[in-house]
């Protein structure tokens, strides 16, 4: 007979440690593992930050907090180990959404001619892969450390030479010479250490061409995910180190949407993503509870000012606030 997570679920917590019929990390984490996948996984996509020096998307705790670890991107079995894992689904979901939009492509090469941005790239281990489907890419991150290890790394492999460049900048600081340069601009798991997401968003829509692609993964805001992405990721099994991510930050795929619709984008994806940590292994569902990734298009003009400076968006106001008092 087939087991349901409830009947796993033997644990009870005693002295503050956790203790039942059947005891260790592994059992809990397949536990909790188990109850969320009951939510029904699917492989098919419903079509409906890190961290940016001195500007408004820049966390600087955020940024020494990865700091100590700029040489550690390419370990597989390291900290970065789940982004490695997380390339099986999220390289062909921008592969395969690009490809839908355009139509006709090079079999070899799927992405050539297109122009991907990729932001907060760390040491480069989306950008690498994006490179190598032909698309010409420019990865951005604040930090100098992983921008050389990026430049490293991509150095053992001759053809990404003139496919992949990196750039050791913030989001805001390439917008006045990139405005709509890019077919599609890439922030995986970046924007839960952005300071000020609506004005990111802002700044995409900026450098992205009309009619570009936005996509995003990140946690959603839940107790599940503070459960599973922050205690057990974090605390217990040592996925990722402590303090890796900020359950405040978390934001949900409806104020997600909220923020893109204000600034000119329109959500034709959302899907659910869910991390295995026995296997290693990451698979597509339809819960959004934890991660999850979407899709959008840049399709309108913003409701609102589409500058990513919030101190620039204000000098405007105030200026605008004058002009019409004079009057």
């Amino acid at each position: 007979m087939e087991r349901t997570s409830r009947d796993w679920l033997f644990i009870r917590r005693q002295n503050g440690g956790l203790d039942g019929s059947l005891r260790g990390r592994a059992f809990v984490v397949a536990a909790l593992w188990a109850a969320v996948a009951a939510g029904r996984r699917t492989r098919s996509w419903r079509y409906t930050v890190k961290w940016m020096h001195t500007s408004h998307s820049v966390d600087p705790k955020e940024m020494q907090k990865f700091q100590m670890w700029a040489h550690k991107w390419w370990d597989e079995e390291g900290v970065y180990s789940a982004l490695h894992t997380m390339n099986n689904i999220r390289v062909p979901f921008i592969r395969d959404t690009l490809i839908n939009r355009v139509g006709d492509h090079d079999t070899g090469s799927p992405l050539a001619g297109m122009t991907l941005l990729d932001v907060g790239c760390g040491g480069g281990l989306l950008s690498e892969p994006l490179g190598r489907l032909g698309a010409v890419v420019t990865g951005i991150d604040p930090l100098e450390d992983n921008i050389k290890t990026a430049e490293l790394h991509k150095s053992f492999d001759p053809a990404l030479d003139k496919l992949v460049q990196y750039k050791t900048n913030t989001l805001e600081e390439i917008v006045a010479g990139s405005a709509e340069t890019f077919t599609a601009v890439v922030a995986s798991e970046v924007v839960e250490h952005v300071g000020d997401v609506e004005s990111f968003i802002k700044c995409c829509y900026q450098v992205l061409k009309p009619g570009g692609s936005l996509f995003i993964t990140t946690l959603n805001k839940t107790m599940m995910s503070y459960a599973l992405g922050i205690v057990m990721a974090e605390r217990i099994m040592g996925i990722v180190p402590a303090g890796t991510h900020d359950w405040e930050k978390f934001i949900s795929p409806e104020e997600l949407e909220r923020l893109l619709e204000s600034n000119g984008f329109v959500m034709e994806t959302l899907n659910g993503m869910l991390y295995n940590p026995l296997s290693g292994s990451w698979h597509w569902m339809e819960n959004t509870s934890l991660n999850y990734a979407i899709h959008a298009v840049k399709i309108v003009p913003p409701k609102e000012s589409s500058s990513c400076d919030p101190a620039s968006e204000q000098r405007q106001k105030q200026a605008e606030a004058s002009t019409s008092n004079a009057l």
